[in-house]
């Protein structure tokens, strides 16, 4: 007989608590600095542009200055004959990444789930710090500028960052069950935002030397983060001990923490087993193929509906201090210091609507309700006034209802699709679904940034504020038959036992069945105590 969820979501709660260790504090403080540094290095190149753009142009001079001879030497390194063309190189550079990462995620999802989860970890890391540093800092020593060398390089870049996401959510669902993984996640998804900021941090202190020094202590610290990721990240509970998620099999509660929600036998209480890493070496569990992993029940709904809300985010986060500085007349830095309430109303989205997702242990109604709400503040947002405390205030608003759910979807969500019924105990399939959901969502990205110019250009800023008001309409369109099913599931457990007063909580059958789910091996005396009531 199925309970109310507060009361089978109580030994959910007690589950995470009671298995907590400092291995999973370990790891969810690695993974989470891990993917921050990586982030990092993309914001230095987004604030180093001004600088770069003005060292690949001819400066101004008076015509008393002196021309130095020959001319292809000493000026080389100007690329462009003005900062406009400039400006454009360095916009396809950023559609360059995104397409090659989002190509990336899809091929790293499946060499994580068949690799070692560590290993391509931390050579993405270390490779890309390697990129990074010969892409802003050996060419600019050398004096040596090239446009398709560049170009090459920016593609190799993607590439490799694109190991980071897939493998991180692996390892975290690894560790971290269905037990409060909404809150989790939530919580650990903040780690691009983290980078962001770290990333502006770290550009901003040495900016003054040149742009070169920005990507050499970025690489350095990204280089550094890679080898100790390589020598202390433990991918999964196993390699110190300790029991893998669902192998516990003390009683139905542990069970039930561990199950996903994306389990379609949701009221059932079947003995699963929904380990990544296999416990047995001998008997390693063939890797899911990529269309396997595409057909997985939510997979493609949820992909489609990722890659239009992180158009939308993605959006915000190329285009917002330019926005700021364009609409409002704001001096740069000040659009640039306005614009991290976004992030941190993403942090405290996600947060926030983890956690509810894991109360109510279901995902997708808390998305349709934080997606209907984010048109609303899209539309406030279009009309905000020109002033910073109010913009601060409506901005920090879209980003709870925009990139609260943009990190649900990337992590916690990927978690759940990535262990569910039809993979348990035969097959390796985190790694390659987190791949697909992020990579269809970064081709979303890379198309928006395309079209948000091009409409910016042709019909002004209102229009990308409809446009993206119709982006966050098809997440929810997407996503709908995973609502209706999951509102359905949701008012099954919550009014499947109580209903229409039937059952009283002081009634024998209802008490009768707290006991039966609290003491399962005592049937005797729970017979016993139903004959006294």
């Amino acid at each position: 007989m199925a309970l109310p969820g507060s009361l089978r979501r109580q030994p959910a709660n007690s589950a995470l608590v009671s298995h907590c260790t400092h291995h999973h504090i370990t790891v969810f403080l690695l993974t989470f600095f891990s993917y921050s540094l990586l982030h990092a290095s993309r914001k230095t190149f987004s604030n180093v542009k001004v600088s770069i753009s003005s060292q690949w142009t001819p400066s101004y001079l008076n015509n008393t200055a002196l021309e130095l001879q020959p001319y292809e030497l000493w000026n080389s390194n100007h690329l462009f004959p003005n900062a406009e063309e400039a400006t454009l190189f360095l916009g396809t550079l950023d559609t360059i990444f995104l397409f090659s990462y989002a190509v990336g995620l899809f091929v790293s999802g499946i060499v994580g789930d068949r690799l070692n989860l560590r290993w391509v970890l931390s050579f993405g890391m270390c490779s890309s710090a390697l990129v990074v540093f010969f892409f802003g800092t050996l060419t600019e020593w050398l004096h040596f500028y090239n446009k398709w060398f560049y170009c090459c390089l920016w593609v190799v870049n993607g590439l490799l960052q694109s190991t980071g996401w897939p493998c991180v959510v692996a390892v975290m669902g690894n560790w971290f069950g269905k037990a409060g993984r909404g809150f989790v996640f939530g919580l650990w998804s903040a780690c691009a935002s983290v980078g962001n900021i770290l990333g502006a941090f770290l550009a901003s202190c040495v900016l003054k030397y040149g742009y070169e020094y920005a990507f050499l202590v970025t690489a350095l610290v990204q280089f550094a983060g890679g080898v100790i990721v390589f020598f202390g990240l433990l991918i999964s509970p196993k390699e110190v001990g300790l029991p893998e998620l669902g192998t516990d099999e003390e009683g139905s509660a542990e069970e039930d923490a561990n199950r996903p929600l994306m389990d379609d036998n949701d009221a059932d209480d079947d003995d699963c087993n929904y380990s990544i890493q296999a416990t047995d070496t001998d008997n390693q569990p063939k890797a899911i193929g990529f269309f396997q992993a595409c057909c997985l029940p939510g997979v493609v709904l949820y992909s489609l509906a990722y890659a239009c809300l992180k158009l939308v985010n993605y959006s915000f986060f190329f285009w917002l201090p330019f926005y700021l500085s364009n609409n409002f007349g704001w001096k740069e830095a000040e659009a640039d210091q306005l614009s991290i309430w976004y992030d941190v109303g993403g942090i405290i989205g996600g947060t926030i609507q983890g956690l509810i997702s894991d109360v109510l242990q279901k995902r997708a109604p808390v998305l349709a309700i934080s997606l209907l709400f984010a048109i609303g503040s899209l539309f406030g947002y279009s009309r905000s006034p020109n002033s910073k405390p109010i913009n601060a205030v409506i901005m920090a608003i879209t980003g709870f209802f925009i990139g609260g759910p943009s990190n649900m979807i990337s992590s916690a969500i990927s978690a759940d699709l990535g262990r569910q019924d039809l993979v348990k105990g035969s097959s390796e399939a985190l790694a390659t679904v987190t791949g697909i959901v992020d990579g269809t969502g970064s081709i979303g990205a890379a198309v928006g940034q395309y079209l948000v110019s091009l409409i910016q250009e042709n019909l002004g800023w209102m229009w990308v504020f409809y446009f993206f008001i119709l982006m966050t309409s098809s997440t929810v369109l997407f996503i709908s038959p995973l609502i209706v099913r999951e509102i359905r599931l949701l008012l099954h457990e919550r009014f499947g036992l109580i209903q229409n007063g039937s059952m009283r909580l002081d009634s024998p059958a209802f008490v009768s069945s707290v006991l039966k789910y609290q003491i399962p091996e005592w049937p005797e005396t729970i017979h016993t105590i139903e004959l006294l009531i």
